[in-house]
């Protein structure tokens, strides 16, 4: 078993920068891919960002790119996700994800763990 926590989100202007955390324990993370998708009221939960357990390959959704950086820090069992010059389309629930050997990063149903999210909320 994996669990997940993550931390991080809060209110901010747009433009603003925050850091999600997502802390895993029970068991080393490096054999797992590693990903955040959000999920807006109303809407489906999509993917955001994803890292290879392999290599360090990453991956983006198109509206985040050059914006968002996701990395992974397997001596502390912990996956960030930068976000800066936010929009308000970027609010919603973020979910950090785990996924053994998982090759197929952008598909939430690969997944094996789910945090509980942290709430992003991008103001005007």
């Amino acid at each position: 078993q994996v669990q997940l926590a993550e931390s991080g989100g809060g209110l901010v202007q747009t433009g603003g920068s925050l850091r999600l955390s997502c802390a895993a324990s029970g068991r080393i993370l490096s054999n797992y891919a590693m990903g955040w998708f959000r999920q807006a009221p109303g809407k489906e939960r999509e993917f955001v960002a994803a890292t290879s357990w392999s290599d360090d390959t990453t991956y983006y959704t198109d509206s985040v790119k050059g914006r968002f950086s996701i990395s992974r820090d397997d001596a502390e069992n912990t996956v960030y996700l930068q976000m800066n010059s936010l929009k308000r389309e970027d609010t919603a629930v973020y979910y950090c994800a785990a996924g053994y050997i998982l090759e197929n990063v952008l598909s939430s149903l690969e997944y094996d763990y789910w945090g509980q999210g942290t709430q992003v909320t991008v103001s005007s």
